[in-house]
Order: structure tokens, then C-alpha cells, then sequence
């Protein structure tokens, strides 16, 4: 049964090896228009900072979609309903100001890493998951550091994009890395 399931994992790996590249390009645009946005909360500001989440939930359903066991990973459809309620709360907060977005941002960061890091660790027998065990573990000390900056005088969005840009670049790296599995798997 076990090897049933490496078999049906390896079959995704061609989706999630484009799925990743997307998840990069998308990271890497999406971290150049917030810093070209500037620091207040436009409108154009507010449907950027909705659309990261939201993508990660379009994300997190191709990635469910391609993982055809038996069993999927479960951590995908936790991470469909965090990141669902991440982009409403952001929705939301956008109306407040920065330091309400960062807070909903942050814990966002937290729980989202959490489950990142889960599915990667149950994803390491696909290989080229190194990545987003540690991508997953970046994201939890990263969202309370969001939660903190929020509590500061002037807080900024710009850390914002330095977070997705990482995320993108350990996307791209996994990209690669499932490459190589592949080719000797």
C-alpha cells in the first residue's frame, strides 16, 4: 500500500513542480507591486494584499487536485480554510489600517506555516520537500514578528513583500529540487 502511494505522489510531481513555479512568479510580482504601491493603503494596496492569500487558496486546491492517493494530505484543506479566512480577515482589516493587516497577516504567517511544514514533513518520501519544511518553519517566528511591528509607531507593509519573495524562492527551490527527484525516482 505504501509503495501504492509514493507511486500516485510521483505522478503529481510534474503539477506541483509547475504549480511551484507559478507559486514563485506570482510571490515575486505580487513583492514588487506592494513596493511600488507605496506605504498607504490605496485600493489597489488593499486588493493586493487579498489576493496573496486568496491565490494560496487557488494553490492549495490545484495541489489537493494533483495529490491523487488514497489519503491526501489532509494539511491541504486545513490550509484551504486558513487562507480562505486570511483573505477576508484581510479584507477586513484593510478598512482599519496597516497594523490591523499585519496582525491578520501574521497570524495568518503562523498557522499557515504551521500546516506547511506538516505537509512537507508528510510529503518527504516525494522528495524536494527540504524546502517547504523550512519555508513552513520560517513562516511561524516571521508572522509574530508581524503581530510585534504592528504595535510600532509608524508600522510599514513593506516587510510584506520580503515575505513573499522567501516564500516564492523556497517555492522555486522545491520546484527544482522535485526535478531531481523525479529524475532519479
Amino acid at each position: 500500500m505504501a509503495s501504492t502511494a509514493s507511486a500516485t505522489q510521483l505522478d503529481a510531481t510534474p503539477v506541483l513542480r509547475r504549480l511551484y513555479v507559478a507559486r514563485f512568479v506570482f510571490a515575486a510580482a505580487w513583492a514588487g507591486l506592494l513596493l511600488v504601491s507605496g506605504p498607504d493603503l490605496t485600493v489597489g494596496a488593499r486588493l493586493l494584499l487579498f489576493l496573496y492569500p486568496a491565490f494560496d487558496v487557488v494553490a492549495a486546491v490545484v495541489d489537493a487536485r494533483s495529490a491523487r492517493t488514497d489519503r491526501p494530505v489532509k494539511g491541504l484543506y486545513a490550509n484551504i480554510a486558513i487562507s480562505s479566512l486570511a483573505a477576508a480577515g484581510i479584507a477586513v482589516a484593510g478598512a482599519s489600517g496597516v497594523a490591523d493587516v499585519l496582525r491578520v497577516w501574521g497570524a495568518w504567517a503562523i498557522v499557515s506555516g504551521l500546516v506547511q511544514l506538516f505537509v512537507g514533513v508528510a510529503r518527504r518520501p516525494m522528495g524536494g520537500q527540504w524546502a517547504m519544511i523550512l519555508s513552513g518553519g520560517i513562516s511561524v517566528p516571521a508572522g509574530a514578528s508581524f503581530i510585534l511591528s504592528a504595535s510600532q509607531d509608524d508600522p510599514a507593509l513593506t516587510s510584506l513583500a520580503g515575505y513573499a519573495t522567501l516564500g516564492g524562492i523556497f517555492f522555486l527551490v522545491s520546484a527544482f529540487r522535485l526535478s531531481r527527484s523525479d529524475r532519479r525516482g
